[in-house]
């Protein structure tokens, strides 16, 4: 054998881990439907570099790891979706066939790279109704996972899906969504993260057209509030027993019960 020599299935380990690993320092972001649609959030403090964005009318995008290599992903799933919607006809744009699209050129940077691509997505499609949604999260090895109501990517992704479980309900409203969301993003003892820390946006379905929306300012203030808990009225103490006498007889002394 030649000096230095590895076999196929090392090499595949070895980027596998490599790329594990880098996915692993970025922080999670949740995907998860809710009644009007699907929700997107990603602690993100940066305003400039977005995790989330808009593909095309019906498609949202989520991306953890390296910017520069989930940016370029995004721009071609744009490019893809703008050439095949004025060919053809703008339903024909889906989140099936983009997934397809980044499964292949993952896979293919995968295997016939000397580096593979440090990142995780998700692609999302909102339906004209909540059966229709559609949630694709794909692996950096071109692996494509259809999955049922939520997806959790990036980071601490089985502890955080594993609280995300804990709150998830079907047909939850946005306001209730977002404090799963949040609950789930939030280590346990942790504090939240504030709304400027907060990268939020919906596909909702109730939209004309373009079914994208950055929940940003005052909007999302007013939904974090909503997600507070309302503090309880403290209970009040029950009253202290009366205290009991001794009867009294019928000359003014009190009766013992002695028999005297």
């Amino acid at each position: 054998m030649p000096f230095g020599y590895a076999s196929p299935e090392q090499i595949m380990r070895d980027r596998a881990e490599y790329a594990r690993k880098g996915i692993a320092r970025g922080r999670s972001v949740v995907v998860m439907q809710y009644a009007d649609g699907i929700l997107f959030v990603a602690p993100n403090p940066s305003k400039a570099l977005h995790k989330i964005s808009e593909i095309y009318d019906r498609i949202g995008f989520a991306a953890v790891g390296r910017y520069n290599e989930f940016e370029s992903l995004r721009l071609a799933g744009i490019r893809y979706a703008d050439i095949n919607g004025y060919t053809y006809n703008r339903s024909d744009v889906t989140g099936r066939g983009l997934a397809n699209l980044y499964a292949q050129q993952l896979g293919m940077i995968f295997t016939e790279s000397i580096k593979s691509l440090e990142v995780e997505i998700v692609v999302a499609e909102v339906g004209e109704e909540p059966e229709r949604d559609q949630i694709y999260r794909l692996t950096f090895d071109g692996s494509v996972f259809d999955e049922q109501g939520m997806a959790v990517i990036g980071g601490q992704a089985e502890a955080v899906g594993g609280r995300l479980k804990e709150r998830y309900r079907e047909g939850l409203p946005l306001a209730q969504a977002l404090e799963a969301a949040l609950f789930a993003l939030t280590e346990p003892g942790g504090e939240r993260p504030a709304p400027a820390q907060l990268e939020v946006a919906v596909l909702d379905r109730n939209r004309e057209h373009r079914k994208f929306l950055r929940l940003t300012g005052p909007r999302l203030q007013r939904l974090l509030e909503e997600t507070e808990l309302p503090t309880l009225p403290a209970e009040p103490s029950p009253a202290p027993a009366p205290e009991t006498q001794p009867p009294i007889g019928p000359e003014g002394e009190i009766d013992t019960g002695s028999g005297e």
